[in-house]
């Protein structure tokens, strides 16, 4: 049993976007937890390693575990329910593989998660860390929020997320086309690994989309413009983008 897991959101991975309560919380930290995704995705995890690094350095002793995460299956070949069934299963393959590092642990470790952007917003770390507390005995949770991604798409395209008296309504890739009526106001899009907005571009092609990638990254990308007119040139852009990186994160807005 260990005494804290610690869940920061660090933003996007560049040391100026993590918080003042985050970089507290980093020196607080034993033992980091971190998923390793392959080969194709270790900059990921070498970004969190150079957080680590710049915030704690020599000021407190502590390990950083790359635990190799498991197969996750084929997604988009999945419908809703056996979507949701997949995760699920992915999530418990994740609880063991952390439970068999936290229980050689000493009982006073402070075990901490480095979650990408914040943990609110589309990521498992806190439903994994529940099922860990069952799976561990009990432990204290402290969760520190981070910078997101639809945060930073706003700020890098000098916009709102909303505009006067409207909703903000946040949904991924999955879910778009078949949730999209004008009525739902802007519209954030995250995990959208195929840029479904196209299918829109028959109905509503005067949408304006704000589109980024990597953001706060080395490698940040910044679109925008009328959907029907960028949105090709957006899905060549994306691809060649995975090509050249073998890997791509971006999000965007949808305005009517």
């Amino acid at each position: 049993m260990v005494s804290t897991v610690w869940v920061i959101g660090i933003g996007t991975g560049d040391p100026g976007l993590v918080t003042y309560e985050a970089a507290e919380a980093l020196r607080t930290v034993d033992v980091f937890l971190v998923a390793d995704k392959g080969e194709v995705k270790h900059d990921l995890v070498e970004a969190r390693r150079a957080l680590c690094e710049h915030f704690i350095g020599d000021t407190h002793p502590y390990r950083f575990v790359e635990v190799p995460d498991p197969q996750r299956g084929p997604d988009a070949e999945r419908d809703t329910s056996a979507y949701g069934a997949g995760v699920r299963d992915w999530h418990g393959a994740r609880v063991r593989a952390y439970a068999e590092i936290i229980d050689d642990l000493p009982a006073d470790a402070q075990i901490g998660f480095l979650v990408w952007g914040d943990p609110a917003f589309y990521d498992s770390t806190l439903r994994i860390v529940d099922r860990l507390r069952a799976e561990c005995g009990p432990f204290e949770v402290r969760v520190i929020p981070g910078i997101s991604a639809p945060q930073l798409l706003a700020a890098r395209h000098a916009i709102p997320l909303n505009r006067i008296g409207t909703s903000i309504h946040i949904t991924t890739g999955r879910r778009l086309v078949e949730e999209y009526v004008p009525d739902l106001g802007d519209v954030v899009v995250m995990l959208d690994g195929y840029l479904t907005c196209r299918e829109l571009v028959e109905r509503y092609p005067d949408l304006t989309i704000y589109w980024g990638a990597y953001l706060g990254g080395p490698h940040e990308v910044l679109r925008s413009g009328r959907l029907a007119d960028v949105i090709d040139d957006l899905v060549e852009l994306r691809g060649r983008l995975r090509e050249e990186h073998g890997w791509v994160m971006d999000t965007y807005l949808l305005r009517p």
